[in-house]
């Protein structure tokens, strides 16, 4: 098992926490969509459940609940930024593809 922040996702997780004056980190949660089955969802980790496996990566934690862990194990967290956007992107090797709207996925 192994997934994780990119640097510079570590780093933009790190100013939002310091931003919001809280949280652990970030939890990785899979959820049905009504697209292409499966959707991603990031949230704010104020207080670890138990259950959640962890990942410290470049000094950044992320949580993966047991139940989302079989449909992301490998995937790496990014982040980027340029003069018109910014923000997390999630590259998961178990996908098989995407719906058209780019917003759920499939195994």
């Amino acid at each position: 098992m192994r997934m994780g922040f990119s640097e510079s996702a570590a780093r933009q997780v790190c100013v939002e926490l310091e931003r919001r004056g809280r949280g652990e980190g970030i939890r990785l949660v899979v959820e049905t969509s009504e697209c292409s089955g499966l959707a991603y969802r990031l949230e704010y980790v104020d207080k670890a459940d138990p259950a959640d496996l962890v990942f410290n990566t470049h000094g950044a934690m992320l949580f993966v609940d047991p139940k989302s862990l079989i449909y992301v194990d490998g995937t790496i967290i990014g982040y980027s930024e340029d003069d018109y956007s910014s923000g997390f992107s999630i590259e998961n090797p178990n996908e098989r593809n995407k719906c058209g709207c780019g917003e759920s996925f499939y195994v």
